[in-house]
């Protein structure tokens, strides 16, 4: 929100006060409290009638840094709020020395002067300024509605560059952008977004999480060109500057802060075939897509119905429609027989029509307005209710309703919707609707998520949600929503999954070939490549099917060639899931995350690095023309040998059934001996990829998995002149190993492998 006219006024109807100087400090061992004057005291009569504004200052862990600026603090906050992990007594330590007050947590200093103009800065381990709250950096301000808002702005340096905000298809790079963290149902097309985080990342090493569940507004270099404001219609705000060094430093103890992702089950990994939405389908069909990916040779590993299982008019009464599956638990079984999991589409409304309706609204599981009406609309189903997540015992009641589908043989949901949340109701346990529109999510796929781990165990849960906010990477996996059938969308959607990893999130996922519209067989063949390469990989549409053969012999070649490189890939893959899980670094990293000393992948938004070795360029032409920047280093190609020295942006032109997909020097790629399915035995007959580099002393590891994501074996490689020597750890089983355009070898234990 914006409330200054230029840089010189503020806007008609707005009234704003800034921190201007310091009054007292208040320091404790671990923490300190500033009190801030709105004007200037030069006498005892200028503490009249003048605000002051409160500014805790604190660490929560290690290298995070919280500030806290209230006006009045009499304000009752009912919640929700996030729930982040803290160290009860404390992680920082206060200096005072003369004027100076300091907070350190780690590498990140937070320096206040009380000699000087009211300002808050915010320094690295080297002393190097990260940002500040300057001069207009702590304020509140009220508008003519009435409305008060409380603001902060931190300082942005030249070229500094800003990532981020969630799930966001606006530019990769946020400077000039205006941001609103509130959920909405818009598409990939819009400024809109399902899953809003109020956090950013910066190029120069930090990040910025404000804690607010509510209504967040970011001016990110868009009011006032040199900072970033974020503020929030309440009393107080509190915001955390969170150090790095590096890009992945700083989300390892963001995810510390608000949750690290579960590790989904390897067999999430595999090729999801769906339903589609408002196509006709019935057990023939299903039967009849499952039949045509085996006859085709592309192996498929989870079968996913859409809202059509259920009976019209009556979303989400979780009864299977008996007009088209009469028989769901043997068709289930049916299914399971052939090797595949069970995914069925949910939401969190319950229309009208439903016999849970009446249930739910007599058991007092349904929101309420003010009057006491049960809220409904005719939006999306007739007359729909929706689960009050917040009282325990309607959680209670709709988990039970999901664990007569488990029963049935489903192994997981697609949670879809969660975003359009009154803000006219009243909640079970009192919460402020504001501040629980974005916040519902979070309690609706936890509600799920819990669920799931409590019935199948931890290690198999998994859902397929569209909407999230700060904390939801701890439920994955989450999809980029309904986008459109196009090579555009196909890019909106790859900025949106961009810039949700540098949001916390370790699991992403798209529409193969797009939801709206039918796509063109170039669309669909190209999106191939990049779904299959991307965490996890889904073919849906809304009012078409997805299967390839609709789309031609050469996307079933396609479709058939990715799922068993995907399948290769599985003990890398999971690798790098599993450090997902343990840190918090994604799975799909923007090349910024890999190469943050490179100016060349700052802005770049069209690759990205799938875990910490391959890169990976989709295509987004019909001819197969693409861009591709590689970083400094040798580079070979995964699927033709070819070897690039970066950094160097290339031109370069590849068929369907190939894609820029890149291994970086040094790396060691654990390829899995059985291509059938994602979830295989790794260690049965591995090839090890290596790609060393010059140094005379080079040495590398690669770990591979077990499937609960634990290293089952450790392979080191280790050059000797003018070969290889490679030995295992944990594993006494044989494995080849093979240098690109070199030699290859095969044995157990130790293997020796020539390079000329």
């Amino acid at each position: 929100m914006k409330f200054t006219d230029g840089f010189w006024r503020i806007r008609d109807g707005v009234q704003i006060s800034y921190a201007t100087e310091v009054r007292d400090v208040c320091a404790e061992s671990k923490r300190f409290t500033a009190h801030a004057a709105v004007k200037r005291v030069t006498k005892r009569g200028d503490t009249l009638n003048a605000p002051l504004l409160r500014v805790d200052c604190f660490s929560p862990l290690e290298g995070v840094i919280g500030v806290r600026v209230t006006h009045h603090a009499g304000k009752y906050n009912p919640g929700p709020d996030f729930a982040l992990t803290a160290d009860p007594d404390g992680a920082g330590t206060v200096r005072r020395d003369g004027s100076v007050t300091e907070l350190t947590s780690g590498p990140l200093t937070l320096r206040l002067d009380e000699a000087g103009p009211w300002t808050l800065t915010f320094r690295g381990e080297d002393g190097r300024e990260l940002t500040r709250a300057g001069a207009k950096g702590t304020a509140f301000a009220t508008t003519g509605d009435g409305a008060h808002h409380v603001l902060a702005q931190l300082a942005l340096g030249v070229g500094e560059q800003i990532y981020g905000l969630g799930e966001r298809f606006t530019p990769f790079v946020k400077n000039g952008q205006v941001v609103d963290v509130w959920q909405a149902d818009g598409g990939t097309s819009s400024e809109q977004a399902y899953k809003n985080i109020p956090f950013y990342l910066s190029s120069r090493g930090y990040g910025v999480f404000v804690n607010h569940p509510g209504k967040v507004s970011f001016e990110v270099g868009s009011e006032s060109v040199g900072q970033v404001q974020f503020s929030v219609e309440d009393q107080s705000i509190e915001y955390y500057v969170v150090a790095g060094p590096a890009p992945k430093d700083v989300l390892a103890r963001y995810t510390a802060l608000t949750g690290r992702p579960a590790l989904p089950p390897a067999w999430s990994f595999g090729l999801w075939l769906t339903t589609s939405f408002t196509t006709d389908y019935d057990e023939a069909t299903v039967t009849s897509f499952v039949d045509g990916m085996a006859e085709r040779g592309i192996p498929l590993s989870v079968f996913h119905f859409d809202c059509f299982w259920m009976r019209e008019y009556q979303w989400c009464d979780f009864a299977w429609d008996p007009a088209v599956f009469p028989d769901p638990e043997g068709m289930l079984t049916r299914l399971k027989e052939r090797g595949l999991r069970i995914s069925v589409w949910i939401n969190p409304y319950i229309a009208q029509k439903s016999p849970l309706f009446d249930e739910a609204a007599r058991l007092g599981h349904l929101v309420r307005r003010p009057n006491g009406d049960i809220w409904q609309w005719d939006l999306w189903q007739a007359g729909m209710g929706l689960v009050d997540f917040t009282s325990p015992e309607a959680r209670a009641w709709y988990q039970a309703k999901l664990k007569r589908l488990l029963d049935q043989g489903v192994d997981c949901f697609k949670t879809d919707f969660g975003e359009r949340i009154p803000t006219d109701v009243v909640w079970h346990d009192g919460s402020d609707p504001e501040r629980m529109h974005n916040y519902y999510t979070h309690l609706y796929n936890r509600t799920v998520f819990e669920l799931l781990e409590k019935e199948r165990g931890q290690g198999e849960a998994v859902v397929f949600a569209r909407s999230a906010t700060a904390g939801g990477q701890q439920y994955p996996v989450h999809w980029g929503g309904d986008c459109w059938a196009s090579f555009e969308a196909m890019a909106e959607s790859l900025r949106g999954g961009l810039s949700l990893s540098l949001s916390g999130y370790g699991f992403w996922s798209h529409d193969i070939g797009g939801f709206e519209g039918t796509p063109d067989p170039a669309v669909f063949k190209r999106w191939l490549a990049f779904g299959l390469l991307s965490s996890h990989s889904r073919l849906h549409g809304s009012t078409s099917y997805r299967v390839p053969w609709n789309f031609g012999e050469e996307a079933v070649a396609v479709a058939r060639r990715f799922t068993l490189l995907k399948h290769r890939l599985m003990p890398y893959l999971y690798g790098a899931a599993a450090e997902a899980h343990r840190s918090g670094v994604p799975v799909m990293r923007p090349m910024l995350l890999e190469f943050p000393g490179d100016p060349g992948c700052r802005s770049v938004d069209r690759q990205y690095m799938l875990g910490p070795d391959l890169l990976v360029a989709p295509v987004f032409t019909e001819g197969g023309e693409v861009e591709v920047y590689l970083p400094e280093g040798t580079w070979t190609h995964l699927l033709t040998g070819e070897r690039v020295t970066g950094p160097v942006w290339r031109s370069e032109r590849h068929g369907y059934d190939s894609l820029p997909l890149y291994v970086r020097e040094g790396a060691v790629l654990p390829l899995a001996g059985d291509d059938s399915r994602p979830d295989g035995d790794w260690l049965d007959n591995p090839t090890l990829l290596v790609h060393p580099t010059d140094d005379a002393d080079w040495t590398a590891e690669a770990t591979v998995p077990d499937l609960t994501g634990i290293p089952a074996a450790v392979f080191t490689v280790r050059r000797e002149g003018d070969r290889l020597r490679v030995t295992a750890q944990g594993t006494e089983r044989p494995f080849a190993v093979r240098v690109p355009g070199g030699a290859s070898a095969q044995g157990a234990g130790e293997v020796v492998v020539p390079l000329a």
